[in-house]
């Protein structure tokens, strides 16, 4: 039996978010390679694989407050697309370098929204892309919305639409932080790594993290969190797993054995 497995590497894992299109290329060859072994070492694993738009896309949905929607003028639309694709190359291209036979799939060539909210995407092709072994690439981008005409639709809302029918097994998003902590790790002074997520501590933990006045970590933890938990409670049997890309070798590790115990697992 195959195996099928999401995988995110975050904007902030490839980019540097503090800088305008500046791309980690050693991490993104390090990571195409990694996975590339895992495939080798696990022939039985189907992936889709996503991305983040880090310091391409945001850079301009921020200026243009494409997120926000009702535009006058759709020139910030076109140019956040563009940025998300140009970063999306350079990942489609490391992958193929390395062996990874991948096809970039662009969202907001079919993404409907409502409100923000991602409510169609077409998902023959990539089904269709997984019967023949090859491995789709969705990443963050802009998107068309029926309430305030565009919106920006993150990778994690692609996976979590994608896995309601296609159903993986596990979910792994690969960062910069290693897990889920206590409190925000570049500011607070003691805080600790929180290794599962379930029914028995969820609400615990949001409240930790609602309370953290880590913004740039946190904020963004605190919303994944929540839509993975919403999904492994939907989804029985699904496990989600938050760890760092940083680490040589670990990505590898996690992709061959689920059972490795890294980073922060979420389960219902």
């Amino acid at each position: 039996m195959s195996e099928l497995v999401f995988l995110k590497l975050g904007g902030s894992l490839i980019t540097d978010k503090r800088r305008l299109e500046a791309v980690r290329e050693s991490t993104i060859e390090r990571i195409a390679q990694e996975i590339q072994r895992a495939r080798e070492a696990r022939p039985d694993i189907r992936l889709v694989l996503g991305h983040g738009s880090g310091s391409f896309g945001h850079f301009y949905a921020d200026r243009y407050k494409v997120h926000k929607g009702h535009l006058e003028d759709w020139r910030g639309y076109a140019e956040t697309g563009a940025a998300a694709q140009r970063l999306n190359r350079l990942v489609t291209d490391a992958m193929l370098k390395a062996g990874v036979t991948t096809v970039s799939v662009q969202p907001s060539a079919s993404a409907r929204c409502h409100n923000g909210e991602l409510v169609e995407l077409a998902l023959d092709p990539i089904a269709t892309l997984l019967e023949h072994g090859v491995v789709p690439l969705v990443y963050g981008d802009v998107a068309l919305d029926t309430v305030q005409g565009c919106t920006i639709l993150s990778t994690e809302q692609i996976l979590l639409y994608l896995a309601r029918t296609l159903r993986p097994e596990r979910i792994i998003m690969a960062g910069e932080v290693p897990g889920v902590y206590s409190g925000d790790p570049q500011r607070d002074t003691i805080v600790r790594l929180i290794p599962a997520i379930t029914s028995q501590n969820y609400e615990q933990v949001e409240e930790m993290l609602s309370s953290s006045f880590g913004v740039d970590v946190t904020g963004g933890m605190q919303q994944k969190v929540q839509l993975l938990f919403e999904l492994v409670t939907e989804l029985p049997g699904l496990e989600a797993r938050i760890v760092t890309g940083r680490t040589p070798h670990l990505l590898e590790r996690v992709l061959i054995n689920g059972k490795v115990q890294e980073g922060t697992l979420l389960r219902y």
